[in-house]
């Protein structure tokens, strides 16, 4: 699909991946040059129940952060225009999400466990379900890569690159402007 099909189309384009992919960052560039809004879960989460991830986790227990999550994707795919979003990685395991992605562009940012461990000691505001977080995304992994790898229809390694450089890899995949 290039970018005129999907900006002509008004497809959403949701960026996912597991925490510390830069999920955030690389939303937040697309959404400035496709000219699009961003719905980003983390903050919009935060607005709206006044806690960061980490603190909802905690607060309210992970299935129910992980409820708010599959929530805010699916309003957000339904926003017209449609907007960028960047969506928690939880949601990947929800049936009704992976179906509501069907008409959306999906990036999938991948790296390993071990570079997201240490990405995620810079933000508190992630969850750690687990003491051990390379062991925690090693199991987020297992579980989650085969999903991701189902709805995506672009991978982005982004273990060495910086977001400005995994947003320009999915803007000439879109067939850039």
């Amino acid at each position: 699909m290039t970018w005129e099909e999907a900006v002509e189309h008004d497809r959403p384009v949701v960026v996912t991946g597991l925490m510390g992919a830069g999920k955030s960052s690389v939303a937040r560039i697309l959404a400035a040059e496709l000219g699009r809004e961003l719905r980003d879960s983390d903050p919009d989460l935060s607005a709206r129940y006044g806690a960061t991830a980490a603190e909802m986790a905690e607060r309210d227990g992970a299935d129910e952060l992980h409820r708010r999550e599959a929530e805010h994707l699916r309003d957000a795919l339904a926003e017209r225009p449609s907007p960028v979003i960047a969506a928690a990685a939880s949601t990947v395991e929800d049936p009704d999400c992976r179906a509501a992605l069907g008409p959306a562009v999906v990036v999938w940012l991948d790296a390993p466990p071990e570079v997201l461990a240490e990405r995620m000691l810079s933000g508190g505001h992630r969850p750690h379900f687990e003491p051990d977080l390379g062991a925690m995304l090693t199991k987020q992994r297992a579980r989650r890569g085969p999903l991701f790898t189902e709805v995506a229809d672009l991978t982005v390694d982004v273990s060495s690159t910086r977001p400005e450089e995994a947003a320009a890899e999915v803007l000439a995949f879109l067939g850039g402007r």
